[in-house]
């Protein structure tokens, strides 16, 4: 579907801001709570997981706090997920320094949905820039099939904003794929509207690999959305082709774009399905229910299991399966990242077939 080097050392090479995720447990409010679960996180790296528990070689590209506990962790939490790190450690020389992010977020239950508020103070990941990375080295010497970058990491200050542009700009040089989720926060976006539509569109202009959804592509990109009108998520899936299709007549540098589909029964109970375009193809995967534990990371999900389709080497189709199967399955863990055990399972999946395995 993509041609990707042969000589590259890492199938996936990831930017990202790594953090805190604080859960309370048995799906309880934030509020009321006084036992949690701790995990770290990241959206970026929660798309690389896929890939690294499936075998292949991922390396996160991060900043870190020197000689604190929680960089200790992640950096711990990096290594289970069979995943190399690299980045600059920044000295915090008082209480009020450099720090990773929390994510406070609960998982919500039945009718009461999720609730999730970001503390962002001091966030190291701020820092990011690409004088402490050797991109020669990284996507000369040693190579890379795929770079994914985020609107996450993007926006999150001028300097990372700047860092994934340049990481852009190396991997496009050095002949490695660049895959990008739009994934827009307005929060990140007030008052840089300008300078962030002018950052994303260059590199949305390079990508290979081009993801978001309709909220997405009209903040990020200038795209207009689906049209409104239907009763339900399936009913507007000719309006979101004509979306894609804008925006495959405005980058035509990327081969694949994608969007997910998804509406909400219940906190435990949605309707999940994706649109692939690749060439002159059309791949539509009907909502269809799935059950959901914490719905955090099924985005991630769907675009890690995408990226190990097209790393495979699989048809177009066969990969938006892979990713819908990915996405659903993350849905049943409580970390934001799905732990595949093998294929099987993930294709146990999308065939709809939950009876036990011994």
């Amino acid at each position: 579907m993509i041609e990707l080097r042969k000589d590259a050392k890492y199938q996936m090479v990831i930017p990202t801001s790594m953090g805190l995720r604080l859960t309370p447990v048995n799906g309880q409010p934030f509020h009321c709570s006084d036992t949690f679960k701790m995990q770290a996180t990241s959206a970026e790296s929660n798309v690389g997981s896929i890939a690294s528990y499936l075998g292949f070689k991922v390396k996160i590209l991060t900043a870190f706090v020197e000689g604190s506990p929680v960089s200790r962790f992640i950096k711990d939490n990096l290594g289970s997920r069979h995943m190399d790190y690299e980045g600059p450690e920044f000295k915090s020389d008082s209480p009020w320094g450099y720090r990773h992010q929390i994510n406070m977020a609960d998982s919500g239950a039945g009718s009461r949905g999720p609730r999730v508020a970001n503390d962002r103070a001091g966030e190291v990941g701020r820092e990011l820039d690409v004088k402490y990375f050797d991109l020669d080295r990284i996507f000369g010497q040693d190579g890379a099939q795929i770079v994914h970058l985020s609107g996450l990491i993007g926006a999150l200050s001028e300097g990372s904003s700047r860092f994934c542009l340049e990481i852009a700009r190396a991997a496009k040089k050095h002949g490695t794929k660049i895959s990008f989720d739009l994934n827009h926060r307005a929060s990140f976006w007030k008052g840089r509207e300008e300078e962030l539509a002018a950052t994303f569109g260059e590199i949305a202009s390079l990508a290979d690999i081009l993801v978001g959804n309709e909220e997405d592509f009209q903040l990020c990109l200038g795209i207009a959305g689906p049209e409104a009108g239907g009763k339900g998520i399936a009913d507007k899936i000719e309006s979101f082709k004509e979306m894609i299709g804008r925006v495959k007549a405005k980058f035509g540098n990327a081969s694949v774009f994608a969007t997910t589909l998804r509406e909400v029964n219940s906190v435990n109970s949605h309707n999940w399905g994706a649109i692939v375009s690749c060439g002159d193809q059309w791949h539509v995967l009907e909502p269809r229910e799935i059950h959901v534990l914490d719905r955090i990371g099924g985005g991630d999900g769907f675009v890690g299991g995408l990226l190990y389709g097209v790393l495979k080497g699989w048809e177009a189709e066969k990969c938006a399966q892979f990713g819908w199967a990915s996405g659903a399955l993350a849905a049943t863990f409580l970390t934001d990242y799905a732990q595949p055990a093998d294929e099987e399972q993930v294709w146990s999946i999308w065939q709809g077939n939950a009876r036990v395995k011994r």
